[in-house]
């Protein structure tokens, strides 16, 4: 055919086996917790009212996948018996911050395309009314899937749902919620009406170990790639990064996808170690690119300041000794050096973006808590990310050296 795109027969058989949202038969290195999940499920299928569940842990360590896999099951079964009408309506919240909205979006997913009604405008209750309305017009056993449920700021519909019925709001139907949160601590946060009613049976999902890691990436690339493409050792070490990062399952995907890509790129007909640390370089660059371009001007000083620190040996800091340096950079460039605490609120960002880490010191009663603040990542990657900043401010004494060595660095000096 000799056109301008043309397909590629070496290394994927199918790429898509290797993203987020591609459902496996089944679900590998999470027995346990599924095990549980099951149990916990087990009501629905006895035409009881249902369980209330919420599952928390970290991104990527398989509680949506999780859900979705057994609530497939769920649906599959239930069919089965004439007595039971399951429903089953999942939601993000993710950019959904208020109870008013989850409602409203919830009223939505029961009415069809004609009848939506809009997502500002009316009182709290009447919306709240129309979802009991239409809960009860579907009626049977409804389970509601709130996904990043820590995105809600206010716990009212955590409140209301689960208690609908309790509360006479409900006569047909019989309501389960199930609640995933990334956020351990947003539990810690709920009302304790809520917690009782919400938090019925809790199931945590622990990040994954190498092992469990090789085993979802074999899964996976048994299916995503040709036979003998990948060479000896690959699935290790994209698990042993993983497992290194956060033990997540969705970056050790990531790395296996890019890596794959460069070799089609390259290519290549086969996958090598040297071709997975080429691409955890990319990713990393990538990330560390994209989060840094995310911050203000001040965020990028108070980078700087602690990257001449650290080269100066001085890391782990506290704030208050970052602040010196960052004010000198700040009024290098005339700009207005910013109160402690917004400073602070950028160190946080910076290590909630991984560029840097932060650990609480507990000096006891009389020194209370703080934290100190070292760089987690490669330094001449978050050089050249930071390279504007450092031509208005200057190459400071601790990192000339560097830019001495890197000849990709050589001209800003």
């Amino acid at each position: 055919m000799g056109g301008m795109f043309e397909r590629d027969l070496d290394i994927y058989r199918n790429r898509d086996a290797l993203r987020e949202d591609y459902q496996p038969d089944t679900l590998v290195g999470r027995d346990e917790e599924l095990e549980r999940y099951k149990t916990a499920l087990q009501p629905v299928i006895n035409g009881e009212q249902p369980n209330n569940i919420f599952l928390y842990g970290k991104t990527g360590v398989g509680k949506t996948a999780g859900t979705r896999f057994l609530l497939d099951h769920l649906i599959d079964d239930a069919a089965q018996y004439d007595d039971i009408k399951l429903t089953v309506k999942m939601l993000n919240c993710d950019g959904l911050s208020s109870s008013y909205q989850i409602a409203t979006r919830l009223v939505n997913k029961f009415r069809d395309e004609s009848n939506q009604i809009s997502t500002t405008g009316y009182p709290r209750s009447t919306v709240y009314d129309m979802l009991w309305e239409e809960l009860d017009k579907c009626g049977g056993t409804i389970l509601i899937v709130l996904d990043e449920v820590d995105h809600i700021n206010d716990d009212s519909i955590l409140y209301q749902l689960p208690r609908a019925r309790a509360n006479g709001n409900l006569s047909n139907a019989k309501i389960g919620i199930i609640g995933i949160s990334n956020d351990f601590s947003f539990r810690d946060n709920l009302s304790p009406k809520v917690k009782s009613s919400l938090c019925e049976e809790e199931i945590q999902f622990p990040a994954y170990d190498a092992q469990e890691l090789i085993q979802i990436l074999r899964q996976r690339a048994d299916v995503a790639f040709y036979d003998g493409v990948l060479t000896d050792g690959v699935i290790e070490l994209c698990a042993a990064y993983g497992a290194k990062d956060a033990g997540d399952a969705r970056q050790s995907l990531d790395l296996l996808m890019k890596t794959g890509d460069l070799a089609r790129d390259r290519d290549t007909k086969a996958i090598t170690e040297d071709l997975v640390r080429d691409a955890r370089n990319e990713l990393e660059r990538g990330r560390i690119r994209e989060g840094i371009s995310g911050l203000t001007q001040h965020g990028h000083l108070v980078l700087y300041a602690l990257i001449t620190l650290d080269r100066e040996g001085e890391t782990p800091v506290r704030s208050r000794d970052i602040r010196p340096r960052y004010t000198n950079f700040a009024n290098q460039i005339g700009a207005d050096p910013l109160v402690p605490r917004r400073m602070r609120d950028h160190l946080g960002e910076l290590s909630m973006l991984g560029i840097i880490s932060a650990v609480e010191r507990n000096e006891g009663r009389r020194g209370g808590t703080y934290r100190e603040y070292s760089v987690d990542m490669d330094i001449n990657m978050i050089l050249s990310a930071l390279d504007e900043t450092i031509t208005e401010v200057g190459v400071h004494e601790s990192i000339a050296g560097i830019f001495a060595e890197d000849t990709t660095l050589e001209r800003y000096t």
